[in-house]
C-alpha cells in the first residue's frame, strides 16, 4: 500500500481542528479545493472514510477520530524536531501560535506583538482569541495568555503585565436616563452589562466596601460573550459596565464614558501571564517572544 504524504495527513488534522475545509485552507495557505483533494487522496490511500461531510459541518468518523488522536503528537514531534534546527540559525524563526483571552488583545498585546515582529522578522505570530480555557496541546498552540485566575494546571507561567486597574463606567446618555448609583446596594436597581466566559460562567461584579472586596448582585439585562460587544453596548447607553481602565481611557478623554461608584471601584485584575506546557521543550521562537514580552512590556 502506498504511504500517505505528510501534507495529506497535515491537511486532515487541520480540517478537523479548524472544523472547516475553508478555515483549514486559510490556516495552511492553500485553496479549499486543494485541501479537499488532499483529504480525499488520504482516504483513498488508506481505503477508509475519515471525515463525514455535510453542508454545514465536518466531523471525524470512528476511524478518523482514532487516526487524529495518534497523528497529533506525531505532528507535534515533527514540528519540534524541525524547530531544533533553528538553534543553529543566527536568528530564531518559525510560527508562534497563541491562544489569548480577548481582553488581552484589546489592552496593548497587538502593539507589543507588532514591535516584536519588527525586531524578529523571521518569526510569525498567529493569535486565536477565545475566552474559554483552550487546551493548548489539543489545539496545537505554543502558549496561551490569560490572567492569573484563569491559568491551566501543570503549566509554566511567566508574568507579562502588572495588575490591571478596573473601573465601573456608564455613558452620559444612560446617566441622564437612569441617574448615577451612589452605593453598591443601588447597583441592583440599575441595568448592568455582563460578560459570559467561554466556559459559561458570568464574570462577577466586585466592588470595594469598607476596605473589603465584595461580590455584588447585579441585574443582567444585557449579556455578551465578547468585550468589544460589551464596549459597544455601554457606549450606546445600555447599562453599567466593569472594564479594565486602559481599555476605556480614550472614551473618558472624548467624554463618551464616565466613571460611577468612584468611592467603591473594583479591585484590579491580577495581571496577565503567558503560559506553556511544563513537559514541552520551549521552542526558540517562543523563548524570544517570552523574553521580549517580559522585558519590554510590564503591561498587557
Amino acid at each position: 500500500m502506498a504511504e500517505p504524504s505528510l501534507a495529506e495527513t497535515n491537511a486532515f488534522v487541520a480540517v478537523l481542528e479548524q472544523k472547516s475545509f475553508t478555515k483549514a485552507a486559510r490556516h495552511l495557505s492553500l485553496s479549499p479545493p486543494r485541501v479537499s483533494e488532499m483529504v480525499r487522496q488520504l482516504e483513498e490511500t488508506l481505503g477508509v472514510r475519515l471525515i463525514e461531510r455535510t453542508t454545514r459541518s465536518v466531523a471525524p468518523t470512528v476511524a478518523g477520530e482514532r487516526l487524529l488522536a495518534r497523528l497529533r503528537p506525531v505532528l507535534d514531534d515533527y514540528r519540534a524536531a524541525l524547530d531544533l534546527v533553528n538553534d543553529f540559525r543566527e536568528k530564531p524563526a518559525g510560527v508562534v501560535r497563541l491562544t489569548v483571552a480577548p481582553p488581552v488583545a484589546y489592552l496593548g498585546l497587538i502593539s507589543s506583538i507588532s514591535r516584536f515582529l519588527v525586531a524578529y522578522p523571521e518569526i510569525s505570530v498567529e493569535i486565536s482569541a477565545d475566552s474559554a480555557l483552550t487546551d493548548i496541546v489539543a489545539g496545537r498552540f505554543d502558549a496561551g495568555i490569560r490572567h492569573a485566575e484563569r491559568l491551566e494546571r501543570d503549566m509554566i507561567a511567566v508574568r507579562i503585565s502588572d495588575e490591571v486597574p478596573t473601573v465601573t463606567v456608564a455613558a452620559p446618555s444612560y446617566i441622564a436616563r437612569r441617574g448615577k448609583p451612589q452605593t453598591p446596594q443601588e447597583v441592583a436597581e440599575h441595568d448592568c452589562i455582563r460578560i459570559r466566559l467561554g466556559g459559561g460562567a458570568l464574570i462577577p461584579w466586585r466592588l470595594r466596601l469598607s476596605r473589603r472586596v465584595v461580590e455584588v448582585p447585579v441585574g443582567a439585562r444585557f449579556i455578551v460573550n465578547d468585550g468589544r460587544m460589551a464596549m459597544q453596548a455601554v457606549l450606546e447607553g445600555a447599562g453599567l459596565l466593569q472594564m479594565p481602565r486602559n481599555a476605556v481611557e480614550r472614551d473618558f478623554a472624548a467624554k463618551r464614558l464616565v466613571t460611577v461608584l468612584d468611592d467603591y471601584q473594583p479591585p484590579p485584575l491580577a495581571g496577565f501571564f503567558l503560559y506553556y506546557p511544563s513537559r514541552r521543550q520551549i521552542r526558540p521562537a517562543l523563548k524570544v517572544l517570552v523574553d521580549f514580552l517580559r522585558k519590554r512590556d510590564r503591561r498587557p
